[in-house]
Order: C-alpha cells, then structure tokens, then sequence
C-alpha cells in the first residue's frame, strides 16, 4: 500500500471513530481508560501516542478536532530549530524532537518536515548568539557561523547591510502544523488508541478524579487525566491557571513571490528569524506554493480563542509590508495571498508548564507553548508520561507550575 492510501485509510478511520461519538453512538474500547488526555493539539496528541505506545489505553478528546482552525496547533507551518542561547532545557528537546518529526513525516503522504534549514540572523554579537554558538559547539550539533559576505553570496534574495552575522542550522526547517497533528492523531487511532470529539466540563475541584463529564452528559472514566487544552486551559482550570496563561493575539501573513522565480523557493531559502535586538521577525520560503510566510513574534493584545476576531488589522499589515519591503526588497509590492490570526498560549516567562495538577493525585496539566513549543511536542509527550506512569527520573523545575507567576515577563526566545 503507498503511504498516500495508507495516510487516506487512516484519516478515514480517525473520521469514522470522530464522527460515531458526535452521533452519540458507543465507541469501540474499555469502559474504563487508563488515560485521558484533553486537547488533541501537538502536546495532547503527543502525550497519547507515547502513553499508547507504552501498552496503555488511551482515550483522547478534543471539543472540535485534532490542529481545528482555532488551536494553537492548527494553520501551515512551524518553525523547528534548537538555537536558544543558554536554554540548553530547549536545545536538548528541539534536538530530540526532530528524529520523531522525521519519523512522522516519514509516515505521511505528504511532507511534515521540510528541512530547509534555519538561518537566524543578527545585526551584533548578541549574547543569546554567543550562547547558541556555544552549546552547539559543546552538545556537537551542527552549526555554520556565516557573515555578512556569506550571507549575500549564499542568500542575495536578501538585503544584509545591516547584518553582522548568521547562524544557520542545516538539519532543521518547517513543520506543517495541521498535517502534523492529524497525522499523528491518526497513527495513534491504527495502533488502537481512541478519539472522540467531545467538550469536557472543569474536573472536580479538589481530590482524586474519577471521570470527566462532557457536555453533552456523557461521563468519562479513566484512572489518570492529562489537561492539554491550549489557552482554553484558563477557562477550564480558572482558579488555578486563570492569572498563569497569557493567550495573545498574533498575525501571520503569506505573500505572493514573483511568478517564474524560484528565489524564494524552500530549495534556495531556509526557514529564518530576524532576531533584531530580541524584537524577532521570523518566516519561511515559499512552502507547497502557499506564499512566502512572515509574522512578528511580539507578543500581541490579549486574546480570547473562542470569541476574538481572526481578520488581521491595516495597522499590522502596513508594519509587515515595511519590514519586507526592507528586508526582501524583490518581494517589495507583491500580492498578499493569505492571513492568518492564531494565539500564543504564554506563561509568565515563556517556559512550558508540564505538571501535577494541585489537589488531585492522578491528573496533570501540559501547556504554555508560547510561542516556541510545537517544536517540542514528542518531547513534551514523553515527559508528560513518564509523569503520568510515575516514571520521570528527574523533574524539570522550569515545567512546574510554581514556577509561573502572574505577571508577563517573556525570558525566553
């Protein structure tokens, strides 16, 4: 069988077994799960597959489906790159996250990872490039140190009087988020894992859960409960992570490139990130022929995932064009093809939150992307089980939820 008929069949079983339990019809699979996992974004979907993976019986739910229009999780494409200064927490997970990404692109028709490459560039020697060079040198990973004559040799679609330097990581690239995510989901469902499409209600608030009630009346029982709900976590667990997650509102923009041109093409451009002082702009070549892709990785207003309005504004469009026009001059005046407006899903700092829920020994909670995270996923999911099976060896103290305050103060990039 091709993997474009299997990647159907799959898909057709993952719709089958969604489209039962909207109908109200008994889904296939134990009474009683081992575990529940809530939120079939790239944490959610990842904790099920690693738990699945290990012998366990899996159910899990999403209140509209896996990488859905509105999720963190959803839209084209993500970045994958292990260029984080002295975080080497990030380093070290983006590094171990990509054979999984190879392996699920693998198992895909189409690609999940593009590996074009990711060049960061920057305008001085910053500390967060030293440190990068740094822990790239130290862990072995592979790095090319490029300057500026480098640069506009290798990359003249670009304008570089203003840049010193760039670090370009060859190994990594772009991951196609909502291809990502189902794709996953439906590995999960043919190795016998469950998915339902169903909206829980807030667990109970204090001690050990016994089952999750849907709205719909349906009752869920499991012995262990995973919270990967995205910025729908502070609606759900409001008195605990209410003042602890921060969703933002953030504008993404594909741009038409000049016809007959591969310039800016993934063959001749990689995956990038202006890091501008920390004020980064970031984007992609043109990927599938969507457009070439571009957004402002400032954190935007405050941002509601259920009721904000999606259309993006004349005031962030007229920034994004004087920023191209500058940075991509060949790409000054051309056709703006699609828009997206998505949301981080920030703690206080920009560390991930991966933890026990307070009051209930048999629940935790995965979340707090912002921003960085998808990248992460098959990491996030192997932490997030070896906690749920009470085998983690060591616990990472930036995961905790007592680390996360109430105020923002992004530390990480």
């Amino acid at each position: 069988m091709s993997k474009l008929s299997r990647r159907k069949l799959l898909a057709a079983s993952l719709a089958l077994t969604a489209a039962g339990s909207v109908r109200g019809t008994p889904s296939p699979g134990p009474k009683r799960w081992d575990t529940i996992v809530v939120g079939a974004g790239v944490f959610g979907a990842w904790t099920a597959w690693d738990l699945r993976r290990r012998g366990q019986r899996v159910l899990l739910v999403d209140a509209v489906g896996p990488a859905h229009a509105r999720a963190s999780s959803g839209g084209e494409s993500r970045m994958t790159r292990s260029l984080y200064g002295a975080d080497l927490v990030y380093t070290r997970m983006a590094q171990e996250s990509l054979v999984d990404w190879q392996w699920l692109s693998g198992r895909a028709g189409l690609p999940v990872l593009h590996p074009t490459g990711v060049l960061m560039f920057f305008q001085r020697q910053e500390p967060f490039a030293t440190r990068s060079i740094e822990a790239h040198r130290d862990l072995g990973l592979a790095l090319e140190v490029l300057d500026r004559p480098a640069l506009q040799r290798r990359f003249p679609q670009v304008l570089w009087d203003d840049i010193e330097f760039g670090l370009l990581e060859p190994r990594f690239g772009a991951l196609m988020a909502r291809r990502a995510v189902q794709t996953l989901v439906a590995e999960f469902v043919a190795a016998g894992g469950e998915y339902r499409t169903a909206a829980v209600t807030a667990p109970p608030g204090k001690g050990r859960i016994e089952a999750l009630r849907t709205r719909a009346g349906d009752l869920l029982p499991a012995e262990t409960f995973v919270f990967a709900c995205g910025p729908w976590l502070p609606a759900l667990l409001p008195e605990i992570l209410g003042t602890r997650i921060f969703p933002t509102r953030q504008e993404v923009y594909f741009f038409a490139t000049p016809p007959g041109s591969d310039r800016f093409g993934a063959q001749n451009l990689p995956g990038w990130a202006d890091f501008n002082g920390g004020d980064i702009y970031y984007g992609f070549p043109d990927l599938e022929s969507r457009g070439f892709k571009i957004a402002h990785d400032r954190h935007g207003p405050r941002f509601d995932p259920d009721t904000g309005d999606r259309q993006v504004t004349a005031t962030g469009l007229a920034s994004i064009r004087a920023y191209l026009d500058r940075r991509f001059p060949a790409l000054a005046g051309q056709p703006l093809v699609e828009t997206r407006v998505c949301q981080y899903e920030n703690s206080s700092n920009g560390d991930l939150l991966i933890d026990r829920l307070p009051g209930s020994n048999n629940a935790i909670v995965v979340g707090a992307g912002s921003g960085h995270g998808f990248k992460h996923g098959p990491a996030v999911g192997r932490y997030a089980a070896d906690l749920v099976r009470g085998e983690l060896r060591g616990v990472e103290p930036r995961f905790s939820l007592a680390s996360k305050g109430s105020v923002q103060d992004r530390q990480v990039h």
